[in-house]
């Protein structure tokens, strides 16, 4: 595996792919290319040429950050990926308290790596019955 902490080469087109194919919410692949160009911190992760993985975080760079689109290929999922790409983007942030979505029962992978669950999250979402629907709201 060979991790990447750039924006440079990457195939935009790949990453709402692999969205997809994990059941993660996705958009086309400029907003994709937007999103992680403007982030704090990224990784992605390939075996060979193939992507494989990604993740990124938003962040203030000295308090507070935010991790956002972790995936991994079903095939890859077990393997040690996810927990190496966390790490990373942790390390990239020194001294910042992170916040993250999971989704739906993948809190057992962060709870492993010390995440909490958060007992005064609130969220204020453009489209709330869609995160209703999936579960990420009451």
């Amino acid at each position: 595996m060979r991790f990447k902490h750039d924006c440079s080469g990457i195939d935009w087109e790949v990453i709402p792919v692999i969205l997809k194919t994990v059941g993660m919410s996705f958009h086309d692949a400029d907003i994709h290319r937007r999103t992680f160009l403007a982030s704090a911190a990224v990784v992605f992760v390939f075996s060979d040429q193939q992507l494989i993985g990604f993740g990124r975080a938003i962040s203030d760079g000295l308090i507070q950050a935010a991790i956002y689109d972790v995936a991994v290929l079903p095939s890859w999922q077990g393997r040690g990926v996810g927990k190496q790409m966390i790490e990373k983007i942790v390390a990239a942030l020194p001294g910042c308290n992170f916040i993250l979505y999971a989704s739906l029962g993948k809190e057992p992978f962060y709870e492993k790596l010390k995440f909490k669950r958060m007992k005064t999250g609130m969220a204020l979402f453009v489209k709330p019955e869609i995160m209703s629907d999936r579960g990420f709201t009451e």
